[in-house]
């Protein structure tokens, strides 16, 4: 009878252990169709990477400066003509 128990016992860890594997196993192609599905919206989209982003950030902050240095110099030269 003891036999006949732990038997059944173990088969039911058995069982147990290969649901979990097959749930992990779900689990992981869930996320990647998931995943593909997210990439594919981003790119249908036309949603712009973050470093894309950063780098038009930092040329248009560069562009600003300089323009801000052009205007005050044009300001200067025209102060100067005003004063001829």
């Amino acid at each position: 009878m003891a036999s006949t128990s732990s038997r059944f016992l173990d088969d039911i860890a058995r069982l147990a252990t290969d649901a979990a594997g097959a749930a992990q196993g779900v689990r992981r192609e869930v996320e990647t169709v998931v995943k593909m599905q997210i990439e594919k919206l981003l790119r249908e989209l036309d949603v712009v990477p973050r470093e894309e982003f950063e780098a038009v950030r930092e040329m248009a902050l560069l562009a600003r400066e300089e323009n801000d240095r052009l205007a005050a110099r044009l300001a200067a030269l025209e102060e100067k003509l005003g004063k001829s």
